[in-house]
């Protein structure tokens, strides 16, 4: 076994590489300068955390958030690694011990925020600290056009000129655009060696509805969902406030969060929601990026997100312990009209808001999809050939029919209104209602007056609602919101391009709610539980979230492989070496009721395959302790010399007497050469 793959195993408890880890561990680790773009939960921190262990340097990591640089050191301080942050949030205490970490050589990896790049203090700090290369977490950041820019991001390329070391940076969104940005403001224009190894989250459940209703929607979703952490996107600081107090009166356990509160009820926030299983935070967009939690089981948006990129970021934050996970994202006419003046009234050059249209008209089309929402997503993302079977449309494919004549009508009746009218007073004019708006402006006279009686107004909104999402239309913000046509419509109005919309959509209001995943089955689901109980227990005795003694997709393989020993929980997934010394009894016990005693030598060789050699070891010397013939006086080696003979595996009779002796040699030996011998 490699280096790589024994750090990965015996610190991280991980069997083996996801994806394209593997790749770019060996780059990192060979002092390449590097840009991987990897989906969230894919394992973009072993990325740089195993190199930092595999040399005797220092990792500098810049990470944007204070909360997400916690929960990483305290992650790995949990594994046994040497980690340490310096954020505005650190006591005196905690900066010294970092400082004489530092000082004394045993930090393996140090986080920074970007704003600290700002001291000249803290260059000469890590000169002096004898840095090996500046990892870069949430590099999409260094974009100043990105939906998270920030500035201090742009002080990277004057850190990595100034150590003269190599960068390691790592985004789960990045497309053409945002990633030749990156390379010319960190690696100074040079292509670094780049992995992109998909976006593709296929654990995320991905659904969309239209509004109707959206608080009950909500709630509805949560309801079926009860008892699992999740996130509530708003688009508006009140909302979050509203949406909290509906859940806690439902009996869920729910709290809000935005920038508008202040920083420490910001922080309590953010350390219940890491501490406690169960817990719903409704949030603006100010809540998310850096959430480390890895067991979010469920992520919706009660308001349509900004772009295809937030949504992807936002979603993203569910399910990263690689189970199931279900998100819902409602979205309306409304939603869609402020995205748009958002941008239109924004100070970006028109180049940027062009770009960000289009970003916006592929959330929409995602939103509008007549087929797979996965494949669509990924199409956007530069990927095809998308295989799904975890998306609404194809839980239930969407009706589809030639909506041609109702857009053409549609389009008609905007073009006869100078394109001055919102989508209500244009379903008034199809749906022929004489409204005091309609009779005063003439409209009931219009050739296009009462031409869409087939439809309700509900109706009518769902065909404009698709239109938008189509990009045939968008508001006008000098016009307060009145529609008007793009190039795409053209076509349609004359009658040379023809349209699909959705029947379901216009005839219902796509009140969709996907059948629940459950974690495990009915009969593991009680030990799930008492495993859960075990785990909130401990985590509260140490004062670290939850999911720093083991994540939600540990629990569930314990629950249900139920392992009966510490040589078969090495072997669940994310039980490494110092998980398993601090917790393996613990759990054992919750599982089996009781815990086999083992001797502490024996324990350091558990889940590997000396410690199986140690066990038969064991028994030979059992059968040999007073002689061949069971006269003899008795002998016996200690446990540390058989865990030692079992690590080493000594090949002849020489090297075999060097560790037992001679006497002990004497009657072990050729016996415990036979055993060697049989396990190689």
């Amino acid at each position: 076994m490699d280096r790589a793959a024994s750090l990965l195993s015996d610190v991280f408890g991980f069997d083996a590489f996801r994806p394209g880890q593997r790749e770019i561990v060996e780059a990192v680790a060979s002092g390449e300068n590097v840009l991987a773009i990897m989906p969230t939960g894919g394992g973009k921190s072993l990325c740089y955390q195993l190199p930092a262990l595999m040399d005797d340097g220092l990792t500098v990591v810049i990470s944007p958030l204070i909360a997400l640089m916690r929960d990483q050191v305290s992650a790995l301080r949990a594994s046994g690694v040497a980690a340490g942050a310096l954020t505005s949030g650190n006591t005196e205490e905690e900066s010294n011990e970092v400082f004489e970490a530092l000082d004394a050589g045993t930090l393996r990896l140090l986080y920074m925020a970007p704003e600290r790049l700002a001291s000249g203090g803290a260059i000469n700090m890590l000169r002096r600290a004898g840095v090996s290369r500046i990892a870069v977490d949430e590099a999409h950041c260094v974009s100043q056009w990105g939906h998270d820019f920030r500035p201090d991001y742009l002080r990277i390329g004057d850190l990595r000129r100034a150590l003269n070391v190599p960068i390691a940076a790592f985004t789960a969104t990045a497309d053409a655009e945002t990633r030749q940005e990156i390379a010319a403001r960190l690696f100074d224009g040079a292509v670094p060696q780049t992995f992109l190894h998909g976006f593709d989250r296929p654990n995320i459940h991905l659904a969309f509805a239209a509004k109707d209703g959206p608080r009950q929607q909500i709630l509805a979703f949560a309801a079926a969902r009860k008892g699992q952490s999740g996130i509530v996107y708003c688009g508006t600081r009140a909302k979050t406030e509203g949406l909290s107090s509906a859940l806690n009166q439902a009996g869920h356990s729910a709290c809000f969060y935005h920038g508008g509160m202040e920083s420490d009820a910001r922080r309590e926030v953010e350390k219940r929601f890491q501490g406690e299983d169960g817990l719903i935070v409704v949030a603006t967009v100010a809540f998310g990026m850096g959430v480390d939690k890895p067991d979010i089981r469920w992520v919706a948006h009660a308001d349509l997100p900004k772009s295809i990129e937030a949504y992807y970021q936002e979603i993203g934050r569910g399910g990263r312990d690689g189970a199931p996970a279900e998100t819902l994202t409602l979205y309306g006419a409304d939603d869609i009209r402020l995205r748009r003046s958002q941008i239109d009234e924004g100070l970006a050059p028109p180049e940027r808001r062009a770009a960000d249209h289009a970003r916006l008209n592929a959330l929409l089309g995602l939103a509008e999809a007549l087929d797979c929402r996965r494949a669509s997503l990924l199409a956007y993302f530069g990927e095809t050939n998308v295989k799904c079977s975890n998306c609404d449309l194809c839980d239930a494919p969407a009706e589809v029919f030639d909506g041609t004549t109702a857009v053409r009508k549609a389009l008609s009746a905007i073009l006869r209104t100078d394109e001055f009218f919102g989508a209500g007073h244009l379903i008034d004019i199809l749906m022929g209602v004489e409204t005091e708006k309609v009779l005063a402006r003439g409209h009931d006279g219009l050739p296009t007056f009462g031409v869409g009686k087939e439809y309700g107004k509900r109706e009518w909104q769902a065909v404009f609602r698709q239109m938008m999402g189509h990009d045939l239309v968008r508001p006008d913000p000098e016009r307060h919101g009145a529609l008007r046509m793009t190039d795409d419509a053209l076509p349609i109005l004359r009658g040379d391009a023809s349209i699909r919309l959705r029947r379901d959509t216009i005839r219902k209001a796509a009140k969709y709610s996907p059948s629940v995943k459950t974690l495990v089955s009915e009969e593991d689901a009680p030990l799930l539980s008492a495993l859960k109980a075990k785990r909130r227990a401990l985590a509260e005795a140490a004062r670290v979230p939850a999911y720093i003694v083991f994540n939600d997709k540990t629990l569930i393989e314990m629950a249900q492989t139920r392992p009966r020993t510490l040589d078969d929980m090495a072997r669940v997934g994310g039980v490494g070496a110092k998980k398993l010394e601090t917790y393996g009894d613990a759990f054992l016990e919750v599982i089996n009721g009781e815990v086999e005693s083992v001797h502490p030598a024996r324990r350091k060789l558990a889940g590997r395959d000396s410690g199986t050699l140690y066990d038969r070891l064991l028994e030979v010397q059992a059968d040999l302790a007073r002689g061949g013939e069971g006269h003899d006086k008795p002998l016996s080696c200690s446990a540390s010399l058989l865990a030692k003979i079992a690590a080493q595996k000594p090949k002849d009779e020489m090297a075999l007497e060097r560790i037992l002796g001679e006497r002990r040699s004497e009657r072990f030996g050729a016996a415990f050469l036979d055993v060697l011998r049989e396990a190689s």
